[in-house]
């Protein structure tokens, strides 16, 4: 319970002065002069008097009904300390050609790397709101999709926005991850990592994998790296001369050794997706071990209380008027 605007309960203290030199005012007041007052007592009956004050009491509850109703009682404002996790991630996606290969599924029907990789990676997201987490897309330079946000709304738009041939093709893994450590740099959390996920070896970019992996080591950031695709040959789309849809198997190249190097320099783990469920694992063992809990207050949503106070002080004025106008109506 707590009061909303407690300084109205000052008026209290001022009305009982008020109310007390008001009675005494209208005691002294005279509505007519009598020579005698015989004639009155014979009429007004005995302890009259001492009854008509309860109108006053009546009057003095209803004003402070009214007063407290003012300063606004609310129900169910208790602190209580609560776990939350957040921490700071980037997500390196990669956009090369190469992640339109169809080795991978979605809702039981073929699909390509990158559309279950966005379908996966919106599932992290969701399970991570408290996180800032900042997207990072690659190919053959990286582009900052999406800094540091609270705002997962606008960071799953630019989830479903990345496409392969936004960028030149290629695989700049050393400059994605660098980009995406610098975005972390300013970052005060505690906890903070990078997931980078590509499906070849790096062919692009003027920074080595490794260079990179140290910058970040050196920053406190954890790279989990993902390599995606299916082991040996992976279908991969192409149109025929007639614009059908038809695949062509090529060889899938992750350059694991570099990837797991990376993880390795900075306390982290290398995964490996050939599917899409060992994907979703790998995203959901990732969000385990990636929890930094710490305490913050919340509060309970407040309920306004002072209809339950304005309509028991309607309730008096109507009494008080009711028995002033009728059995303790006070004679001129």
């Amino acid at each position: 319970m707590r009061l909303g605007s407690p300084w109205f309960l000052l008026l209290l203290l001022g009305m009982l002065p008020l109310l007390g030199s008001w009675s005494r005012r209208a005691a002294r007041r005279a509505a007519l002069r009598f020579p005698s007052l015989d004639a009155l007592r014979a009429v007004d009956p005995v302890g009259a008097g001492r009854r008509r004050a309860v109108l006053g009491v009546l009057r003095a509850g209803t004003l402070a009904l009214i007063v407290i109703a003012l300063a606004r009682p609310q129900l169910g404002s208790a602190a209580a300390k609560v776990h939350r996790e957040g921490v700071d991630v980037v997500l390196a996606l990669d956009i090369s050609g190469s992640m339109l290969a169809e080795d991978f599924t979605l809702e039981e029907e073929r699909a390509s790397r990158l559309d279950v990789v966005k379908s996966v990676v919106k599932d992290f997201v969701t399970a991570r709101p408290e996180d800032r987490i900042g997207l990072v897309l690659f190919a053959a330079r990286p582009y900052t999709q999406c800094p540091l946000t609270l705002d997962h709304g606008w960071l799953m738009q630019n989830v479903d926005r990345a496409q392969v041939g936004m960028i030149e093709d290629g695989t700049a893994i050393g400059s994605a991850l660098a980009t995406a450590v610098n975005r972390l740099r300013p970052s005060t959390a505690k906890s903070k990592f990078v997931v980078l996920l590509t499906d070849g070896e790096n062919n692009a970019g003027k920074i080595s994998p490794l260079t990179a992996a140290e910058a970040a080591g050196t920053l406190g950031v954890k790279v989990y790296t993902v390599g995606a695709g299916s082991r040996g040959m992976a279908p991969y789309p192409m149109r025929d001369m007639f614009g059908n849809k038809v695949y062509r198997p090529v060889q899938v190249d992750v350059d694991e050794d570099t990837l797991k190097a990376i993880a390795s320099k900075t306390s982290a783990r290398y995964f490996r997706a050939t599917d899409s469920a060992s994907l979703r694992d790998i995203f959901a063992e990732i969000d385990r071990s990636e929890k930094t809990p710490f305490e913050a207050p919340e509060f309970l949503e407040h309920r306004e209380l002072y209809p339950l106070l304005v309509w028991p002080a309607l309730l008096l004025l109507l009494f008080e008027i009711g028995l002033g106008e009728t059995i303790l109506r006070k004679l001129p």
